[in-house]
């Protein structure tokens, strides 16, 4: 169908009749078959809606109080808890002179997070979970009270320090099952997956806001404001926990439940094994952090200020990917989302050790911080739904342990391969041998890239 003014579709011109566009013709809009669509503005309501597709689905956070509750108290207390992390090594370097004090940090707190990550997951599987996230929760903001009254007071002590990560870390371990095995009870299943980006929204904004916001307060009041700040911003999660109803676990109640039985039940699950295989491939092969000192001197000429550039990097990216999230529910083959995120990681890591140019550099650390976010959405959901819930502790135990225990290994595999030959070599070689092994875990598993979030199968 002509039109006496068809439009300029190149330019959404006015007819060249001189005449106002609002006094044109009605059948103006019309074009004729050979005229292109004039695209859509901005306006428009597909163009709204697509947009608000590609950022995160707020819906559990607006249909589920007691979610929002938990969503708000954990953010709160994440960005408290690294601002107590700063502090203490501040604290621990201040004290010794040491860097090797310092990282001594990290071990106190890596067997507590393993013995009791494993035992807390056999724990929220038999008693009332809402229960135990408020110990763990009263827990840690004690230790936080306990770290402020020493800084005040001045004692000087490292071991008190020492003491008290380990301390915390056992709370968290203790508690952090019962947490997360709570969300399934608090979103309806087809917000999972949405449920689950909001909660990396959380964690790194506690990873990006928390050690910034903690470094202006220490620069300017001492560690001990930190510390203080940490133990108020635990009321969230107090409150939040306070609110919630009795969080039994559904089933049959057999006594004490056995971190054997969990190890064993994922021993005889394929699809969520297969989802820890490829977690462990990515930070134990593709995990190069404790390369970035020597990366920061050798790759760019830089200082410890390029080294926070590369440590805080993979978390803006993974910030970024959470923010940018609004798609995922909208996916239901999981397991290759799992397997496909997990290779981009790799080869984002790949290419990392290959370029020398410090903002490139950055950009792909951060490409790899979206792609594990995205793994951990699909990873996630994929424990919370095909898991039955007498057993979802015992998992979140096990997914502690590897969170914990993965990249201490990443840190001595790219260690060890960079004394070896050389930190590049390090990092393409690490990528790379992520990048095989999911290859080889989708040739070994094919019935995980199958995987259907609308049947899901343990």
């Amino acid at each position: 169908m002509s039109t006496n003014h068809p439009a300029n579709s190149a330019t959404g011109a006015a007819p060249s009749t001189g005449e106002p566009a609002d006094s044109a013709d009605p059948t103006a809009s019309v074009t004729s078959p050979s005229s292109s669509p004039s695209p859509p503005s901005a306006a428009s309501p597909r163009y709204r809606r697509a947009a608000r597709g590609a950022f995160a689905d707020l819906s559990p956070l607006r249909d589920n109080p007691d979610y929002r509750r938990v969503w708000f108290g954990q953010a709160v207390s994440s960005i408290g808890q690294q601002m107590t992390a700063v502090a203490v090594s501040v604290q621990v370097y201040d004290l010794t002179g040491s860097s090797f004090a310092t990282g001594l940090v990290g071990l106190f707190s890596l067997f507590p997070l393993i013995a009791f990550g494993l035992y807390g997951g056999a724990i929220a599987d038999t008693v009332d979970r809402r229960r135990l996230g408020l110990i763990g929760s009263a827990g840690l903001a004690a230790v936080s009270a306990v770290l402020a009254a020493q800084a005040l007071a001045g004692l000087g002590l490292v071991a008190v320090l020492y003491a008290a990560v380990a301390v915390q870390a056992g709370f968290f371990a203790l508690s952090s099952p019962a947490r997360s095995a709570m969300i399934p009870r608090l979103v309806p299943s087809h917000q999972l997956p949405a449920a689950n980006a909001l909660n990396t929204v959380s964690m790194n904004l506690g990873l990006t806001v928390g050690p910034m916001l903690g470094g202006v307060l220490i620069g300017a009041y001492g560690a001990q404001a930190a510390y203080l700040l940490d133990t108020v911003a635990f009321t969230a999660t107090l409150y939040a926990m306070w609110r919630l109803p009795a969080m039994l676990p559904l089933g049959e109640r057999k006594g004490r439940a056995s971190v054997l039985d969990g190890l064993r039940f994922l021993r005889e699950q394929p699809n969520l094994r297969t989802s820890f295989l490829a977690d462990l491939a990515a930070m134990i092969f593709g995990m190069p952090r404790a390369l970035f000192p020597a990366i920061a001197a050798t790759f760019y000429a830089g200082d410890a200020r390029t080294v926070g550039l590369l440590v805080s990097a993979p978390a803006v990216g993974a910030l970024i990917g959470a923010l940018f999230s609004g798609w995922v529910s909208r996916v239901n083959r999981h397991g290759a989302a799992v397997l496909a995120s997990v290779a981009a990681w790799g080869l984002a890591i790949a290419a990392f050790g290959l370029v020398r140019n410090l903002w490139l550099g950055l950009l792909l650390l951060a490409v790899a911080g979206c792609a594990d976010t995205v793994s951990m959405i699909f990873r996630n959901t994929m424990m919370q739904v095909a898991a039955p819930d007498e057993m979802r502790g015992r998992l979140q135990g096990i997914f502690i342990v590897i969170v914990a225990g993965g990249p201490r290994l990443g840190d001595f595999e790219s260690g060890a391969v960079a004394s070896l030959t050389n930190p590049a070599t390090s990092v393409v070689s690490g990528g790379l041998a992520c990048l095989a092994a999911i290859l080889l875990l989708a040739a070994r598993r094919p019935a995980f890239l199958r995987y259907d979030a609308r049947h899901p199968t343990p």
